[in-house]
């Protein structure tokens, strides 16, 4: 695991000061209080409109975002891709619920897929199901309710948006990442998704799901779709994380009484991504995209890779890590010559904010995430002085 621990590697791009401020935001991070502060300050200063914006983006949002507009994004991506760092654009605007924005997600989305189209460093697009129809419509279909009239033509244009953007992809030649969410909306979301493998994957795996493998019931899934997917002939794309709902998840299921569908523990979750990855490696027919921060579990996928003569550079295999964190293993493996992306969120720094709290809770929530690149960025700042 030496390789991760190349912080030369792992920072080229980083100025000093650019170092300095990401040492100052993970130190922050780390006290689970302070975020707890921070966040509440931020929603208030929000919503009383006070100036707080050039704040913010100065320092939390340029860490971990890439612009406002996909514009924006482009010098870090240009940059990136020198050291062989691939970039998805992600608008990360989140809960909005009015037709107006699913249209304007789905715009975003057909532009990222262009992007894709003429930028060899954006090999993907993606988007999350709710930001192309409403939650509740989603939640009504898992729990098998029946939808009214009015819900039954508006879950068709979430359909037709779906159809839309993968038919772009198909003739762009770009894949698309559809994002996991909650577990009481994921079942409407993932049949949807079958039914899009079925008919656009029929070459190769253009339309990737997402897996969470925090659920404890995501392998059998993905055992199961394996199935039909031999039977009816068409390629599976999946990208495989940990999961990012789990307090929530936690929560509902104690206050509603039902089981909950975390695993027990972080070492339940570790298994079951490397039993879900080492499944997909040991099947042809399916393309993976390892979402993590882990680096056990990236060494793995590099030494599975080697044992099925998989070559580091064959489309049917990436590690994906978000932007601002991780860059010891997205650098590296960059650097050794394996198909890397860094999740380069964007967006108005108001709409972005609960994108960014949740990941600042992620943060303080897993345990060593936030110590390991404290570790790393101090490890370099020495090295840097000496």
């Amino acid at each position: 695991m030496k390789l991760f621990e190349n912080t030369k590697v792992a920072f080229s791009l980083k100025s000093d000061s650019q170092l300095e401020r990401a040492y100052f935001l993970f130190k922050m991070i780390e006290s689970q209080p302070l975020v707890k502060i921070g966040t509440a300050v931020t929603n208030f200063a929000l919503k009383a409109h006070l100036p707080v914006e050039r704040l913010i983006r100065s320092t939390v949002f340029d860490h971990f975002c890439g612009g406002i507009t996909e514009e924006d994004c482009l010098p870090n991506i240009e940059k990136m891709y020198t050291k062989n760092v691939h970039a998805i654009l992600d608008y990360s605007v989140e809960g909005k619920a009015t037709e107006e924005q699913f249209d304007l997600a789905l715009e975003k989305t057909l532009k990222t897929i262009n992007f894709g189209q003429e930028k060899e460093a954006i090999p993907f697009a993606v988007f999350k199901p709710t930001g192309f129809g409403r939650f509740a419509l989603y939640q009504k279909l898992t729990e098998g309710e029946g939808l009214t009239v009015d819900e039954k033509s508006e879950w068709l244009r979430v359909v037709e948006r779906f159809h839309t953007v993968c038919k772009a992809a198909v003739a762009k030649d770009v894949p698309l990442l559809i994002d996991a969410e909650e577990s009481w909306m994921q079942d409407a979301a993932d049949d949807l998704i079958e039914e899009l493998m079925e008919t656009y994957n029929t070459e190769k795996a253009i339309v990737f799901n997402t897996l969470q493998m925090y659920r404890h019931d995501r392998l059998a899934y993905l055992k199961k779709l394996h199935q039909k997917a031999h039977q009816k002939g068409f390629h599976i794309g999946m990208k495989v994380v940990r999961g990012a709902y789990m307090e929530k998840e936690r929560l509902r299921a104690e206050e509603k009484g039902y089981n909950s569908p975390i695993c027990n523990d972080k070492q339940a979750t570790d298994d079951n991504y490397n039993a879900a990855i080492l499944y997909m490696m040991d099947h042809s027919k399916m393309a993976v995209f390892a979402g993590t921060h882990n680096e056990e579990s990236s060494f793995m996928l590099m030494e599975l890779a080697k044992k099925y003569h998989i070559k580091s550079n064959d489309l049917r295999l990436w590690f994906g890590q978000l932007y601002g964190m991780s860059d010891h293993i997205s650098f590296n493996l960059a650097n050794e010559g394996y198909n890397v992306a860094k999740y380069v969120p964007f967006g108005p720094v108001r709409d972005v904010m609960p994108y960014l709290i949740r990941r600042a809770e992620e943060n303080t929530s897993v345990a060593g995430q936030t110590s390991r690149e404290l570790g790393l960025i101090t490890t370099e700042r020495k090295r840097r002085k000496l």
